[in-house]
């Protein structure tokens, strides 16, 4: 064989494989973000140890991002502590929070409810439920769970914090009236529909086992606080409907991931790192950029910022 005929077969197989290839690339649809969120949490905002110019900080590398969110998500403890607290202290919380947010912040924004948002002065069941009133207020929350429906995406937001059955401080579930709701609510979203749920207490998470000593006497032990106690409920609910694809969590301070039964659970740290002293063991101060696909695949990328100047 001369020279000529092994380019001429090279040639011809080169073609063959650009022809197979393209038929390949032709087959494989390529997915198209519907939807940026960013996913703040536990911000803590609190006059003290520089939290309002974190939390400018924050806001401004959210927003100079080459590709900016669509919206931010606010996932909880947006201050830093209302149970028990006077009055006049949480006002000022809330103040320097709102001020923050309207001097600093241009995206549209969702809120979920957390434990330290929650004005309790007295632990009885009728303080505890004023105490969410009021953070609803600060936060312009029409109701304490909702749903949203961005760009093809269903946004279900939860209500994580609950009184005890004898009115004490929180455990995290959702009552009979969220819980049902939300069966009705994925139970009427098309199935062709991708739905994301956001809640402040984790439902599912691995992080829950490093907060704190949760080993002793051959036993791992979480309490209903660190993590939702209706877990296995809420995961049977969601194994009905396939369209559910992720949960986005905070409250922890840690970052991890859990797939399970094909959903996808983020607990994603804290604006605030460890209440703005440090990082939280592992967990730098940070937020989740979350993108949301046309074929119901979504990234979550964990994004640290400088918490100083």
């Amino acid at each position: 064989m001369n020279r000529r005929d092994v380019v001429r077969r090279m040639g011809a197989g080169l073609a063959a494989f650009s022809a197979n290839d393209q038929t390949v690339l032709q087959r494989t649809p390529t997915k198209r973000r519907l939807l940026r969120v960013a996913h703040i949490t536990d911000v803590h905002m609190q006059p003290l140890v520089g939290a309002a110019k974190g939390f400018e900080r924050c806001l401004h590398h959210i927003q100079g991002l080459a590709e900016r969110p669509d919206l931010i998500i606010n996932g909880g403890d947006a201050i830093m502590e209302a149970h028990g607290r006077g009055q006049d202290s949480v006002r000022r919380q809330w103040k320097l929070y709102q001020d923050i947010l309207k001097s600093e912040n241009a995206l549209p924004l969702l809120n979920c409810i957390g434990n330290h948002d929650i004005w309790c002065k007295k632990e009885t069941h009728d303080a505890f439920m004023d105490g969410r009133q009021w953070a609803m207020d600060e936060l312009q929350m029409n109701h304490r769970y909702n749903h949203f429906i961005r760009n093809g995406w269903h946004i279900v937001l939860l209500d994580s914090v609950q009184p005890k059955a004898d009115g004490s401080w929180y455990t995290a579930h959702l009552d009979d009236k969220q819980f049902h709701w939300l069966a009705d609510k994925l139970k009427a979203i098309p199935t062709e529909q991708p739905v994301l749920i956001v809640s402040h207490i984790p439902i599912l998470a691995a992080c829950v086992f490093f907060d704190g000593s949760r080993f002793s006497d051959e036993n791992w032990t979480v309490p209903s606080r660190w993590m939702h106690s209706d877990t296995v409920k809420l995961t049977n609910l969601f194994s009905k409907y396939p369209n559910v694809k992720a949960a986005l969590s905070g409250h922890i301070h840690l970052l991890d991931r859990v797939d399970y039964n094909n959903v996808s659970y983020y607990c994603n740290g804290a604006v605030s790192g460890a209440w703005w002293f440090s990082n939280y063991h592992h967990t730098s101060a940070g937020y989740a950029l979350v993108d949301l696909f046309d074929d119901g695949s979504v990234t979550n990328t964990y994004v640290t910022y400088s918490k100083k100047s």
